[in-house]
């Protein structure tokens, strides 16, 4: 879902290519079909009301009804994705019965970062490589419009243990029992992070500094920046996503593309990340995004 996506094609092309061996008979050969997405939006926006199981869901849908596929001819479903909803941990299975294929399909989910989706192609290939499957639905989906935001642990820990507190002592055992939570523990929230665990950096930190690690400067993610909105307008406009873009509600826009961004106006804008000297703005960085995709691999 990000505008940096395409160099994810390599890495595809060589999990694709490797399925072409002399091991591999000729009918297991894996190619990708057809493939839709939806509408990619802005966080916030159009999809807010949205679960990302939903997207995930409509994404399926649209790809059945475009290639016309029989729904008893797929093997298994894949999605990637990287912020998970507790209710469909595992949201490739969740999506696809909603979207009406049969429940006795199997599926499971993968995380890996801005690359789930294209994981999930690559699983489905090896899934085929293997003989497990002939034909499987390969998707990924991102909501920032609904992301799950926790209490903090301390408050968890008295909610789990709270029903035997009041077992043992009713309302005043209940209340002693959540006596000495500290207030930033008992009004705190934990909301998730683009970042890594271990390190605790941010993506866009890592961005930047291979950004100058590879001699990539300003001035060329900026014209970059600006040739990927015009383009991008420019397709729409001229209905080279008729067939791809799935509607919702009517409709193929994507409100994040800037057709009239230019050069001067793009640089204007300081470094998001790397302060003062980094390269990465809020207007050459990709921004938060909720969108879904799927491909009958």
């Amino acid at each position: 879902l990000k505008q940096g996506q395409s160099k994810a094609a390599p890495a595809i092309a060589r999990c694709l290519f490797a399925t072409q061996t002399a091991a591999t008979p000729a009918s297991q050969n894996v190619v990708i079909v057809d493939g839709v997405r939806l509408p990619f939006a802005m966080a916030s926006t159009i999809y807010e009301d949205e679960m990302a199981v939903d997207l995930q869901r409509l994404a399926f849908k649209g790809l059945m009804d475009k290639t016309a596929m029989d729904r008893n001819d797929i093997d298994y479903v894949i999605s990637g994705t990287v912020i998970q909803e507790v209710k469909t941990s595992n949201i490739a299975r969740e999506a696809a019965i909603n979207a009406g294929l049969p429940n006795s399909i199997g599926g499971h989910t993968v995380s890996m970062a801005c690359i789930s989706s294209s994981a999930a192609i690559c699983a489905a290939a090896d899934k085929i490589r293997a003989g497990h499957a002939s034909a499987v639905i390969a998707g990924g989906v991102e909501t920032f419009s609904d992301v799950p935001i926790r209490l903090t642990r301390p408050m968890r820990q008295k909610l789990i243990t709270l029903p035997k507190a009041m077992k043992r002592g009713g309302a005043m055992g209940a209340v002693k029992h959540m006596m000495g939570l500290r207030l930033k523990d008992a009004m705190g929230l934990e909301t998730p992070a683009i970042a890594n665990y271990t390190t605790g950096e941010v993506m866009g930190v890592s961005s930047d500094r291979l950004s100058a690690k590879f001699g990539v400067s300003r001035d060329d993610q900026d014209s970059f920046t600006v040739r990927s909105h015009t383009t991008a307008a420019q397709a729409h406009a001229d209905g080279f996503y008729n067939g791809e873009v799935v509607p919702y509600k009517g409709s193929i826009e994507e409100n994040g593309i800037k057709g009239d961004s230019t050069f001067e106006s793009v640089q204007k804008l300081k470094p998001a990340f790397v302060k003062p000297h980094g390269t990465h703005t809020a207007a050459n960085s990709s921004f938060l995004t909720d969108g879904a995709s799927a491909s009958l691999v």
